[in-house]
C-alpha cells in the first residue's frame, strides 16, 4: 500500500497531487522508524551513545510530526507545513551528522536515511502552495 495512493484519493487533491510532498511524507515516516530503531540499538551498545540516542529520538519525533502534517489535505496551513519541512530537513541533517560519527552499521544506515529524508523535505518545500 502506498501513501501516495491514499493522498491522491482525497477529494481536495484531484489534479493537484503533489508528488514531492507525498515522497517527503513517505520518507519522513520511514526515517522516524529508522531513527527509533537506531536509538534502540544504541541503548544496547557497550559505549556511551547518549548523544546519538537523543539525536535519533528527537529526529524520530520531528519526522513523525512532519509526516502527519504532510498527508493532511483538508484545508491548508501552508506556512506551518513549510516550517515543518524545513525543520525536519535540518533535524535530519543534525542526526545524520551525529550518527555518521559512529562506526556502527546501524548508525550508518540511519545517517543515510536521514540524509535522504532531508533532501526530500527540501525538494518538497517549494512545491507547497
Amino acid at each position: 500500500m502506498s501513501i501516495h495512493k491514499m493522498i491522491a484519493l482525497h477529494p481536495n487533491v484531484g489534479e493537484d497531487f503533489n508528488e514531492a510532498l507525498a515522497t517527503a511524507a513517505r520518507h519522513a515516516m520511514f526515517c522516524a522508524e529508522m531513527c527509533s530503531s537506531c536509538a534502540d540499538v544504541c541503548v544496547a551498545e557497550k559505549m556511551d551513545m547518549a548523544q546519538c540516542i537523543r539525536s535519533c529520538l528527537d529526529c524520530a519525533d520531528v519526522c513523525a510530526a512532519t509526516a502527519r502534517l504532510a498527508v493532511r489535505r483538508t484545508a491548508q496551513n501552508i506556512e506551518t507545513l513549510r516550517l515543518m519541512l524545513e525543520t525536519c530537513a535540518r533535524i535530519c541533517e543534525l542526526c545524520a551528522e551525529e550518527c555518521a560519527r559512529h562506526d556502527h552499521d546501524h548508525c550508518q544506515l540511519c545517517a543515510e536515511m536521514c540524509r535522504e529524508c532531508a533532501g526530500d523535505c527540501r525538494k518538497a518545500i517549494p512545491t507547497v502552495q
